[in-house]
């Protein structure tokens, strides 16, 4: 599979009543490797979510250009998306809201059973949404991102919201899951903690309009990423030798 590459020269939201013209990302260059998983971080406001939507192609309002990860034996790629909120239809139960995105193949096969099960969600297939917690609904959009079998995912701060012990649970799941069944992912967080324990690279974007500050390798070794101290320690480091994290993600 070839690499997503993404060149936005340019994206502006036009003038609307008073407020004047707003440049949302300006000079912006990205590279993501083939199963790697990227994490975005900046300040409220950079453009971190309009990214994922020129890149996920429901904003082509924009100079440059996003060229998506190439699959041979498919005529396009597969593009998954997670949103903040799960966006599951309320009128469908758990299944009928995965079975929405799937193909009739898709459907047929194991992949479905083994996902819920991964995500402990069997014995609720047949629930609506509004009967979820939300960490339950949050389960069930992750399990409707990865049936497709994207071959790229981009995740839009997935876990915001949710109390810390419930959103770990959730990360663990997530590097399982995408252990299990790897893909290119691009992840957007405003938590550095977040994104230490997840990626192999770390993004910085600066504030608006957003453009690329910083790209850090993190070189802790997997198995070693639940280690609260370890995270502390590289996130340590980050603030303290890079002077472009300290001003803009401190916290």
């Amino acid at each position: 599979m070839t690499r997503l590459e993404v060149s936005i020269r340019k994206k502006v939201f036009p003038a609307v009543g008073r407020a004047g013209a707003h440049v949302a990302l300006n000079d912006l260059s990205l590279t993501l490797a083939d199963r790697e998983f990227v994490c975005v971080v900046g300040p409220s406001g950079c453009g971190k979510t309009t990214l994922l939507n020129c890149i996920a192609g429901l904003d082509r309002d924009y100079e440059g250009q996003v060229s998506l990860p190439q699959v041979a034996g498919r005529d396009r790629p597969v593009v998954g998306y997670v949103f903040q909120s799960p966006r599951l239809l309320p009128w469908r139960t758990v299944m009928e809201n995965i079975e929405l995105v799937q193909t009739p193949d898709q459907i047929a096969s194991h992949r479905v059973r083994d996902l819920l099960a991964a995500t402990k969600l069997e014995d609720v297939t047949e629930v609506y949404p509004e009967r979820l917690s939300l960490g339950m609904q949050r389960r069930v959009a992750l399990v409707r991102a990865f049936v497709v079998e994207p071959d790229l995912l981009l995740m839009d701060e997935p876990f915001v919201s949710l109390d810390e012990p419930r959103a770990q649970r959730l990360r663990r799941l997530l590097l399982n899951v995408w252990k299990d069944r790897p893909t290119t992912v691009l992840f957007v967080t405003h938590d550095l903690r977040e994104a230490i324990q997840l990626a192999d690279r770390i993004v910085l974007l600066s504030a608006a309009p957003g453009t690329v500050l910083s790209d850090i390798r993190v070189d802790i070794d997997r198995a070693r990423r639940g280690d609260e101290a370890e995270i502390e320690a590289f996130r340590g480091r980050l603030i303290r030798d890079d002077p472009l994290f300290h001003r803009d993600l401190a916290e």
